[in-house]
């Protein structure tokens, strides 16, 4: 019998008798053919209710209080150790046999006469085997292949040294009994150090013993053979460590927390038809992400290139790394040989500042840079070898990708420049056997032929329960997360943005803070201060991701200042025309630059479109957010400059000039508010306007949280704030019923003091 067979019996925990040979272990322990002959023979021998037929060996079993009646005649004329079949009983069985076929063929014939056909029945098992061999795994990585050759390696040690490998297994695993393992042969060892650790557990936990004993050629020979495992091993500990622990917001030390405490798995949608163009409406299902890679196309073959989207905030990269700490834990897609993930971010950052002169790698040359051990073998040109490359964070990758002209390299060991390969991976020249899974903002993955796509899948966010989910998630202090629960449902506005998990989290620890203060909670959150938060946020994250500026040294530049305060003109032109969706054209007459806005800045988006012949779209991340940039453009003109652009009609779509400095503003609140009050109670559209601008003037808002950024250290003093609420109380008390309302809120925004 030879090794490779009775291990696979071990691993199944019976012998050939079906009985468990050794119930402590999970996997049995080995026998040698020797000793199986010996006990078939003592079975034959004692067992006298089993007869052989010794030239074909041939076993019947014949029970020993036999059913059969015998008659006379057969005592008579039966041999003596003659088996004797009661014929009778076997028509008898064949005639009940033949009853049976004729009721089901009744059956059948009812079934198709009836106006529904019977459903057919699903070939469960070659469903299962059909899926089984999607990405099935080398031999190599499964156990048997370790299990034989660790035995193999420590099967060599003399007995001293075994006895010196077990203490060195009980000092660095508490788990194992040192009176137990010494009790135990080479074989039950290995047997039990698989069933308490796992396989690859104890191959690593064996080199490294070995090598402590001073036995490198014993460590050196099993990692040798067992190099795939290893490899394997060694790439989910390093995922392990780099995605167990998240930083919300801004990285602070002691402030991280575990991705298995606070993940809730957001909304993905499927959209309809092949490419990054969606079919119109989308699917109404949506993917787990362990799915995402059991998608498979029009066709029915499997998905190689997966492209997932969403808005700035909706957090992609949080998704990636849930997928990967799934993978590495066990938890699915076990059928992936090895996951490896390459932020583009990352790239972007090797292209421009740690590459060499020549400015060439190949691409496995920069996987081994960051997962080594990948440079020295071939597994990943092998065919049948089956593995995930997560292209995390494709927006951040700045240099322009030519799809045209882009050069043809197959081999993987060819340097070239950093977007060739990225190119070429994607398209399938390098690593044919990859899956290569792309997340990135609408406007920077737009840019990949949608030849090249086989599926995309959208991230929507949080519904009303998942936000529930994640507030209770994140404080072990029950009462704080029932009351932050019902605390930001009080304004349907944040409500419905706290769809976005990164502003569910800005919820989540602006409360936390305001709780500390007794008496808080009593009146509802004021809106504005959370989507200034959004815009400082986003607009220093741009500053870090693409700017390339540090988390201590965060400085916003006039240009900076100009780009929000044209995108905020834009919005307040669109607003006034109850326009939602703008075009290129839009952002050019304003002097935007598209790729500025739609991928770097977070504060847009693109609308993924049907039809590639038309022209681009795009969005504010919320109707209420353009809202909020038409009130913060009209508020920081009117304080820097005087000017009221409120009740100044359109004069056509120009770029907004560079702000002069201003020592100190000509006007008070009061003027601003009043024809800010005049020019919505005409026009409803603008009411959500109204509200932002009153929470701009009040006094926390304009004074700290955008000081330094909007504004300069030492901003003009805006005067006039209490007669401004006087005249806002006046509105309120004389106002229609249906416009009460409104006021009533823009009130509260401008007087509540409660942050």
């Amino acid at each position: 019998m030879d090794l490779d067979s009775e291990v696979e019996r071990i691993l199944h925990g019976t012998g050939d008798d079906g009985r468990k040979d050794r119930p402590p272990s999970s996997y049995g322990s080995m026998r040698s053919d020797d000793e199986e002959e010996e006990e078939e023979e003592e079975e034959f021998e004692t067992d006298s209710s089993v007869t052989y037929n010794n030239p074909t060996r041939l076993q019947l079993n014949r029970s020993n209080y036999p059913e059969t009646l015998y008659t006379q005649t057969t005592q008579q004329t039966k041999r003596q150790d003659a088996c004797v079949i009661n014929t009778r009983l076997v028509e008898e069985e064949e005639e009940e046999e033949e009853e049976e076929e004729e009721e089901e063929e009744e059956e059948y014939i009812s079934g198709l006469n009836s106006p529904e056909p019977p459903s057919p029945v699903e070939d469960v098992d070659q469903m299962e085997y059909e899926e089984a061999q999607l990405g099935r795994l080398h031999p190599e990585h499964g156990m048997p292949h370790v299990f034989k050759n660790i035995q193999s390696v420590l099967s060599g040690l003399s007995v001293e040294d075994m006895a010196n490998l077990k203490i060195r297994l009980c000092q660095e695993e508490k788990r194992f009994n040192l009176q137990e393992l010494l009790q135990l042969d080479c074989l039950n060892l290995v047997d039990k150090m698989i069933e308490v650790l796992g396989h690859d557990c104890a191959l690593k936990l064996s080199i490294m013993c070995l090598e402590g004993m001073n036995k490198i050629t014993e460590a050196q020979d099993l990692e040798n053979k067992c190099k795939r495992v290893m490899l394997r091993f060694q790439l989910k500990q390093h995922i392990l460590r780099r995605f167990r622990v998240i930083y919300e917001g801004v990285p602070r030390p002691g402030k991280q927390q575990l991705l298995d405490t606070v993940y809730v798995q957001p909304q993905i949608s499927r959209r309809q038809g092949d490419g990054i163009n969606p079919a119109p409406g989308g699917d109404s299902s949506f993917v787990d992400v362990k799915d995402l890679l059991r998608l498979r196309k029009a066709s029915g073959e499997p998905v190689r290139t997966l492209v997932t989207t969403g808005v700035p905030g909706i957090g992609m990269s949080v998704v990636a790394a849930r997928f990967s700490m799934d993978w590495a834990e066990d938890a699915a897609n076990k059928d992936i040989q090895f996951v490896i993930p390459l932020s583009l971010e990352s790239l972007w950052s090797l292209q421009k500042f740690q590459l060499p002169p020549s400015k060439k790698m190949s691409i496995v040359e920069v996987i081994e840079h960051y997962y080594q051990g990948f440079g020295g073998v071939h597994y990943l040109d092998e065919r049948d070898c089956r593995f995930l490359i997560i292209m995390d964070s494709f927006d951040c990758y700045l240099d322009t990708l030519d799809w045209k002209k882009t050069l043809v390299v197959s081999d993987s060991r060819t340097p070239a420049h950093m977007d060739v390969l990225i190119m070429n991976l994607i398209r399938g020249n390098l690593l044919p056997s990859a899956c290569i899974w792309i997340l990135g903002r609408q406007a920077a993955v737009s840019s990949i032929p949608p030849e090249l796509i086989d599926a995309v899948t959208d991230i929507h966010g949080f519904s009303d329960e998942m936000k529930d989910d994640y507030l209770c998630r994140r404080f072990q202090d029950e009462e704080l997360a029932r009351n932050i629960v019902s605390h930001y449902k009080r304004t349907p506005a944040l409500r419905t943005l706290c769809q976005q998990p990164f502003v569910c989290w800005l919820a989540a620890t602006a409360f936390q803070r305001c709780y500390r203060y007794q008496g808080y909670g009593t009146l509802p959150p004021r809106l504005t201060p959370f989507y200034i938060h959004v815009m400082v946020i986003q607009t220093n994250r741009k500053l870090q991701r693409y700017r390339g500026q540090s988390e201590n040294h965060l400085k916003w530049s006039q240009d900076d200042v100009n780009t929000l305060l044209c995108l905020g003109k834009l919005a307040l032109a669109m607003v006034e025309k109850q326009v939602w969706v703008f075009s290129q054209q839009n952002l050019k007459d304003h002097g935007l630059d598209v790729k500025e806005i739609t991928v770097f800045s977070g504060l847009c988006t693109e609308l993924p479109s049907l039809d590639t012949s038309k022209r681009k779209q795009f969005s504010f991340l919320h109707t209420t957010f353009q809202e909020f940039m038409a009130a913060m453009y009209s508020f920081t003109v009117f304080h820097l400059e005087g000017r009221i652009v409120l009740k100044e009609p359109s004069r056509g779509l120009l770029s907004y000039p560079k702000l002069p400095r201003a020592a100190e503003s000509t006007r008070s609140a009061v003027d601003l508010l009043r024809a800010a009050v005049r020019r919505t109670m005409g026009s409803p559209h603008l009411d959500m306007v109204l509200r932002f601008l009153c929470g701009m003037m009040s006094r926390g808002n304009h004074n700290d949280m955008l000081r330094g950024k909007l504004f300069q250290a030492s901003p003009p003093r805006l005067r006039g704030l209490e007669g401004a609420q006087e005249l806002l109380e006046r509105e309120v008390a004389c106002a229609p019923a249906d416009r009460r309302a409104n006021l009533q809120e823009c009130l509260r925004e401008l007087a509540q003091e409660d942050e």
